[in-house]
């Protein structure tokens, strides 16, 4: 890898609590952000926790990995078509405004409950956007697999 593609890959690690305005504008941690200016992030509505729903937002080479995935899968797969219909209806592109924020659209917001508040966590290659007491749920049964989880690990 040379450097400038060193210089380029952002890990999305930490977790952040910010507001929301009413514009539903969320801020975005400086290191988490794109170097290059347009650079599109695209937003999926995530149903894949018992807490509810949140906003899954995958850089541009994730979400090329997804789509291969979702490719790779056998042509007459229902659950292929369902996915790409799913995914492809329940997403969006989103880029950041000249203050670091991008803006959560209408709907998506509502079916994730993101209001005033917002938790964003990182998933080291892309970032979730979670209602902060959704997202305490899903921290409390996170860490009753950690120790199990940690073991693939050795």
């Amino acid at each position: 890898m040379s450097d400038t593609q060193l210089q380029q890959v952002i890990y999305y690690n930490s977790c952040y609590r910010h507001g929301v305005d009413e514009k539903r504008r969320v801020q975005i941690p400086a290191k988490w952000r794109p170097e290059n200016e347009g650079t599109e992030l695209t937003m999926i509505l995530w149903p894949k926790h018992a807490a509810g729903d949140c906003l899954r937002v995958l850089p541009p080479v994730e979400m090329g990995r997804l789509m291969a995935d979702i490719d790779a899968m056998p042509a007459g797969d229902e659950k292929k078509v369902f996915l790409k219909r799913f995914i492809g209806s329940g997403s969006t592109q989103v880029t950041l405004d000249k203050a670091g924020r991008i803006c959560v659209p209408d709907e998506m917001a509502r079916q994730a409950g993101i209001a005033h508040e917002a938790v964003l966590v990182g998933l080291l290659d892309r970032f979730e956007i979670w209602n902060p007491d959704r997202y305490e749920k899903v921290k409390a049964a996170d860490a009753v697999l950690a120790h199990e989880a940690f073991k693939l690990m050795e």
